[in-house]
């Protein structure tokens, strides 16, 4: 299964779930060495210009590239005066520039990583997804298996805990539930 995020759906994240989509899914992660993403020490800009492109050509297919560079823009990476780096498909100057028009976005992006209710709802989320993404059978047992098993009831398990921390969030915001 491969999971999927745009841009949107990447700026209302919280970072547990943004970082689960970049671990699980992300291209790069198989077609290059993580240092192919960022200049070496006395690297000739020449050389590194060649390598910086294909460093954005991989990002340009990613179906993660979104959530890639929403990391970057919140970890601060890149420097508007350094084309140092590629992350999430732009450079360090390019990571700067988004981050500077988009500050006010990312204050508040920063805000809600920080809440640790929503943290924790982040983080069951990102458990469900690896959990769901998980093939039992792959392991050498059968439709049906105690391995399926197990991993249903731990989807349960999760589903439940996320429902009941969503149902109190709700409820403290004001929210009318059905009967």
């Amino acid at each position: 299964m491969q999971y999927s995020m745009t841009p949107e759906q990447a700026r209302q994240s919280r970072r547990a779930v943004l970082q689960t989509a970049v671990d699980a899914t992300a291209v790069c992660t198989t077609l290059l060495d993580p240092d192919a993403f960022f200049r070496a020490d006395g690297e000739q800009q020449i050389t590194w210009q060649a390598r910086r492109a294909e460093a954005i050509r991989v990002c340009t297919g990613c179906p993660v590239r979104a959530a890639c560079e929403e990391l970057a823009l919140r970890d601060g990476a890149g420097r508007a005066d350094a084309d140092e780096m590629v992350r999430g498909g732009l450079t360090g100057p390019e990571l700067a520039a988004v981050r500077t028009r988009q500050a006010d976005r990312l204050a508040a992006a920063a805000d809600a990583d920080r809440d640790t209710e929503g943290k924790q709802l982040d983080d069951l989320t990102a458990e469900l997804q690896r959990t769901v993404l998980k093939n039992p059978d792959r392991a050498g047992g059968h439709r049906g298996s105690q391995a399926q098993a197990a991993q249903n009831t731990q989807v349960r398990l999760l589903a439940g805990q996320i429902h009941v921390i969503r149902t109190a969030r709700r409820a403290r915001a004001g929210w009318r539930t059905a009967a």
